[in-house]
């Protein structure tokens, strides 16, 4: 089992940043990727951003709607994943999940994803 716990959402101004964490505890050594994904009112979740733990660690993955946005990265000493978000966008406005991969997929899709935060709010005024 893998825990995952997000913090650092709450509510920014367009064009600001805020840092995304999400820390990680339990079997985390069986983790090979971890993905951000978001989820705004009446809509799907979707894909924000991967980085890999094995094979090709480190590689990074985004939507494109984030390409040169948001950067996800890793401290592995710390368990902890994040993704720091700039030049924020109302539209990026969502509940954002951590979500962790033990065997390795399609990074882009949620159902290759085993393990899941319990989200944390952001929200982007206009």
């Amino acid at each position: 089992q893998v825990q995952l716990v997000e913090s650092g959402g709450g509510l920014v101004q367009a064009g600001g940043s805020l840092r995304l964490s999400c820390a990680a505890s339990g079997r985390t050594s069986s983790t090979c990727a971890m993905g951000w994904f978001r989820q705004a009112p009446g809509k799907e979740r979707e894909f924000v951003a991967a980085i890999t733990f094995t094979w090709t660690a480190g590689n990074t993955y985004y939507a494109d709607s984030v390409k040169g946005r948001f950067t996800i990265s890793r401290d592995n000493a710390k368990n902890t994943v994040y993704l720091q978000m700039n030049s924020l966008k109302p539209e990026d406005t969502a509940v954002y999940y951590c979500a962790a991969q033990v065997q390795s997929g399609n990074y882009y899709r949620s159902s290759n994803y085993h393990y899941w935060g319990q989200g944390t709010q952001v929200t982007v005024s206009s």
